[in-house]
């Protein structure tokens, strides 16, 4: 089943021809990460909400 997510917007980090990833949110706390360049037709990756704040808090890290 696939969940129904809300709230969907974009990277800060997004291109100025708007090819980018945006996030959206589920009623159960599922984070859903999509491609934009399908208009709103990608497949939706799926993140739990600790798996989801585990992978930014290692982008973060990993970065700088």
């Amino acid at each position: 089943m696939t969940k129904d997510y809300s709230g969907w917007r974009k990277s800060g980090r997004s291109n100025p021809d708007g090819h980018c990833v945006e996030v959206g949110r589920a009623r159960d706390g599922t984070i859903g990460v999509r491609d934009t360049k399908l208009n709103g037709e990608s497949p939706i990756l799926e993140f739990t909400g600790d798996d989801w704040r585990a992978l930014l808090h290692k982008i973060r890290t990993d970065c700088h």
